[in-house]
């Protein structure tokens, strides 16, 4: 009978640890799997933080591309569109860092592969076949970021995140349609 009665106190201490274990350490849901920064664990499923590191990611490709386009570009247009990118993008590029590291967020310091291969194939490219494959990218680039600013600045649960997104829409719509612009130009052949 003391036996049955030790058994039976061993499993209440044990399922009622258990159940403090459960509430204390929240189970994370597939769908909120880690994501590895750096040294930095972010939780994938926080739509603020995705914005933050593609917005990041997005703005250091259009910097390095801008300064391609800067020198390689044939036309007056889209030499100073991308000077345009570089000032813009870097000057929102520094604001975002600080927004990250104020939550402890470390940016990707290297681009994607897939902005890696266009700054290499643009790199090869120059005159009107460079500032058509530019431009043309530009313009798809930016219609995506505008969309995604207006989401973020829209639905973002994190205040400042979502207040730099507004911040930065009016500018990346101004992109938009200067690249629109330019990319008329481009491929009309009015592009000097």
């Amino acid at each position: 009978m003391k036996r049955l009665l030790f058994v039976g106190i061993a499993l209440t201490l044990t399922a009622t640890a258990w159940a403090q274990n459960r509430t204390q350490t929240p189970q994370t849901p597939p769908a909120a799997q880690s994501r590895t920064q750096g040294n930095v664990v972010t939780q994938s499923g926080s739509a603020d933080i995705e914005f933050i590191l593609k917005a990041a990611e997005g703005g250091m490709a259009e910097v390095e591309l801008g300064r391609v386009a800067s020198e390689r570009a044939q036309s007056d247009e889209v030499k100073k569109f991308g000077r345009r990118m570089v000032d813009d993008h870097g000057k929102g590029g520094e604001e975002l860092q600080k927004i990250a590291q104020s939550r402890g967020i470390k940016l990707p310091s290297d681009l994607e592969a897939k902005d890696k291969a266009l700054r290499d194939r643009l790199a090869k490219l120059n005159g009107k076949t460079f500032d058509r494959t530019y431009m043309r990218n530009m313009v798809s680039d930016h219609k995506m970021d505008v969309a995604e600013f207006k989401r973020e600045a829209n639905s973002g649960r994190d205040p400042e995140v979502k207040a730099w997104a507004a911040k930065m829409l009016p500018t990346l719509e101004d992109h938009l349609k200067d690249a629109q612009s330019a990319n008329k130009a481009a491929t009309t052949g009015a592009a000097n």
